[in-house]
């Protein structure tokens, strides 16, 4: 039995033998970032020389014991919160089903107030948890920029009969957009409900002040921000105790049984050290490049538009294009890998299924436009940008 599959004769035409020369140009970091050499160098000792397990009681064990609480007191001072309150984890996902099911389980929330358009790791969480009858769910509104309504937020919170849990992002991973976190936990505080905010595209790339911001929780990623793959961390303020979500030992002080990731803990914390320490200049160079793609797509392609508010309160990493739909467009994201250039239609854990963006259906739903998310680091470059627009205009 043969397969047969129909490739337009344009695509059939593009040069392989130009595009084995040509050097990839990677403008996914949102979906995940390289690895910064001095993190990798930070990281080196404990996959060689210090490969002890922290519970054991000899020296190999207090070696990686005390990188573990000093690359938590270095997270600590970089998001001003207390050592205490930060815990260990395998990352974002991780850190969110953590924190929901927490609200949930211990806290004693029966009502989850969210958005249509928050990362699966939420949206999968709370629907989880609906359909097996532990809580009730409300979908906030969104304004036509893609924000969250903060009014419709306070009208579902007032007219709550039921402890709630408000779970909404700080950014969104596909558009950007920014949430105001403070005047969403002041509300929360106002109605009494829990607070979590997913900050996995924010922590590294954003300033955090915690000990004067009225949030719950917060979670995070290192592979965000040029730290390593597999760890992240959740905050858990200081005021609220709940039970662990993994059992089975007394690591990260009885919170999250399992040996620890120790050169991926002490990696995350020389990733966010770093991007601390160069916030401003990253951000303003990146913030740069953002908006020098913008200029030149619309210069060089007619009927490009921007989602979300993509100029406004938004992240400076993420700019997230409408192309006019056509034959060629359709296939864009694949003739872009043919060119080796790195983007993408949607969230990364959910690009490789082909399913589109659950947030743009949300917000625009046009079948006539095709969207596609650029992402920005740090090494990034205004010839990688002129390349890709370039590329974008023979291809369209």
């Amino acid at each position: 039995m043969f397969l047969c599959v129909f490739v337009p004769l344009w695509f059939k035409q593009i040069s392989f033998a130009a595009m084995i020369q040509t050097p990839r140009i990677y403008f996914d970091n949102a979906a995940t970032t390289p690895l910064d050499a001095d993190v990798l160098e930070a990281m080196m000792p404990y996959l060689t020389t210090y490969f002890g397990n922290p519970s054991s009681i000899y020296s190999y064990g207090r070696e990686t014991r005390l990188a573990v609480e000093n690359a938590r007191k270095s997270v600590a001072k970089n998001l001003n919160a207390h050592p205490a309150e930060i815990f260990f984890t395998s990352g974002g996902t991780e850190s969110s089903n953590m924190a929901i099911n927490a609200a949930i389980d211990d806290l004693h929330c029966r009502h989850i107030i969210t958005s249509p358009i928050e990362h699966h790791a939420t949206l999968h969480t709370v629907e989880h948890l609906q359909q097996s009858g532990k809580a009730t769910v409300n979908y906030v509104k969104l304004l036509a920029n893609g924000h969250v309504d903060l009014h419709h937020v306070e009208e579902l919170l007032a007219d709550s009969k039921e402890k709630t849990l408000v779970t909404l992002m700080h950014a969104n991973n596909e558009i950007g957009n920014l949430l105001d976190i403070d005047a969403v936990g002041n509300l929360c505080k106002k109605y009494g409900a829990v607070f979590h905010s997913d900050t996995v595209q924010t922590i590294g790339h954003f300033p955090f002040d915690l000990r004067n911001t009225p949030v719950h929780f917060i979670t995070g990623s290192a592979h965000k921000f040029h730290g390593p793959k597999g760890v992240g961390i959740i905050y858990i303020n200081e005021n609220i105790k709940i039970k662990p979500f993994i059992n089975g030992g007394s690591q990260e002080r009885n919170m999250r049984a399992g040996t620890e990731n120790v050169y991926g803990i002490v990696g995350f914390a020389k990733a966010l050290e770093k991007a601390t320490q160069n916030l401003e200049k990253d951000s303003r160079y990146i913030g740069e490049l953002k908006q020098y793609m913008a200029e030149k797509l619309q210069q060089k392609i007619a009927g490009v538009s921007f989602n979300g508010d993509a100029f406004g309160k938004s992240l400076y990493t993420v700019l997230n294009v409408s192309f006019p739909k056509t034959d060629k467009s359709e296939m864009l994201l694949y003739s872009l890998d043919m060119h080796h250039i790195c983007a993408s239609g949607g969230s990364a854990c959910t690009s490789g299924t082909n399913l589109g963006s659950h947030v743009i259906d949300a917000i625009y739903n046009d079948p006539d436009k095709v969207a596609i998310r650029f992402s920005f680091s740090k090494y990034n470059t205004k010839e990688e940008v002129d390349t890709v627009v370039n590329t974008l205009k023979e291809l369209i």
